[in-house]
Parts: structure tokens; C-alpha cells; sequence
């Protein structure tokens, strides 16, 4: 497989979840998660209490985070994750934004 090829399979979420999301570890636990899955992308935390994420990866990864943020962190407790998708934007590694 060449490395557009591989580029082609990849996908982008950009996530936004509310609850108690914020103050519970949910950002590195999203980072660590991230890892265990090599998705790339970005968590941070939100003025009005949300967390945002972008997840970049192969379809099923990605779709795998998606699916971890509706648990989140152990003390977070999820009331809505709202998702979209959209083309990848080429994200490397995986970061916490302030």
C-alpha cells in the first residue's frame, strides 16, 4: 500500500463533549486513550464546560475513540457527545491543548 493510499483510509472527527467533563482527568485520559488506539489529533477544554477533540486515524480507531468519549475519564460523567467529520487535515501525534 503506498503512502497515499494510507492516506485515503484515514478519517477526522471533531468531537465536542458535555457533562462533567472538565476537572475529572477526562483531557489526558482522552491523550492516553488516543495512544492505546495511535489516533492523532488534539483534546482541550472549553469555556462553557465541554471538551473539544479532533481524532485523525484509520476508520475503525477512530471510530473506537468516538466511541470511548461517551464514558470518558472514570470520574467524568458524559451527558452528550456531539460529532462531526471532515476531511484530514494531516494531524501528527497526539497533544493537549491549553
Amino acid at each position: 500500500m503506498s503512502e497515499a493510499d494510507a492516506d485515503d483510509d484515514r478519517v477526522r472527527a471533531h468531537v465536542f463533549v458535555s457533562g462533567r467533563v472538565q476537572g475529572v482527568y477526562y483531557r489526558a485520559s482522552t491523550r492516553e486513550a488516543a495512544g492505546e488506539r495511535d489516533v492523532d489529533g488534539w483534546v482541550r477544554n472549553l469555556d462553557d464546560g465541554r471538551v473539544e477533540a479532533v481524532f485523525e486515524g484509520r476508520e475503525a480507531d477512530v471510530e473506537a475513540l468516538v466511541e470511548w468519549c461517551h464514558t470518558g475519564s472514570a470520574a467524568a460523567v458524559v451527558e452528550d457527545v456531539d460529532v462531526r467529520y471532515d476531511p484530514p487535515e494531516g494531524e501528527s501525534g497526539f497533544r493537549v491543548r491549553w
